[in-house]
């Protein structure tokens, strides 16, 4: 999976766990660029992501997250057999 099609990917999720439709990310985005990405709806979105994508993240990966480009290289390495 491309790099291009998880920000797309992403984008859906990140618009349905925040209710937001205005929402495009891109790799350098992060918590602070978007209204409402707080420490609880981090937990969704990492929830929802695990499941979209069939990727389970520790507790180290998750904090290791900067923005939403580590994200992105995050799923490509989990989802590598």
């Amino acid at each position: 999976m491309q790099t291009t099609e998880l920000l797309e990917n992403l984008s859906q999720i990140f618009r349905k766990v925040l209710k937001r439709e205005d929402i495009t990310l891109t790799e350098s985005t992060t918590a602070r660029d978007v209204d409402g990405w707080d420490s609880l709806t981090n937990m969704l979105l990492i929830s929802e992501v695990e499941k979209a994508f069939g990727v389970r993240f520790t507790f180290r990966d998750i904090v290791k997250l900067k923005d939403v480009g580590d994200l992105c290289r995050a799923i490509i390495t989990k989802r590598q057999p």
